[in-house]
């Protein structure tokens, strides 16, 4: 991977970042509890429950991405970044370019 390469990635993760920060921030006010003294209907609260349920879900795995894009971050420098953790082989461009995050080539990471 050349430099230029390297540091459209480098910046792409930084954004990537960013949004999951800001996405991580609104799905956490989304799975706070809901109270008892909320006057709501019993339909309402139940699909109120439902929806905190599908926010924490997105809530577990967008914090997995965000650790991922970190250690990524902090590996885009080192000489074995982009190269697949199973074969050895470089991992194509237009995959890091689409999971920043990704430790395999495709073949491997089936």
């Amino acid at each position: 991977m050349d430099a230029t390469a390297r540091k459209q990635l480098k910046e792409k993760i930084e954004n990537l970042i960013v949004k999951l920060e800001d996405e991580i921030q609104r799905l956490e006010e989304a799975t706070r509890p809901i109270g008892p003294e909320n006057a709501i209907g019993r339909v309402s609260r139940m699909d109120a429950i439902n929806n905190k349920s599908v926010s924490e879900a997105s809530l577990r795995s967008s914090k997995r991405k965000l650790s991922s894009l970190r250690v990524a971050l902090t590996k885009i420098e080192t000489p074995d970044f982009g190269i697949c953790a199973r074969c050895k082989n470089p991992i194509p461009p237009a995959r890091l370019m689409f999971m920043p995050e990704s430790t395999r080539c495709v073949n491997c990471a089936q």
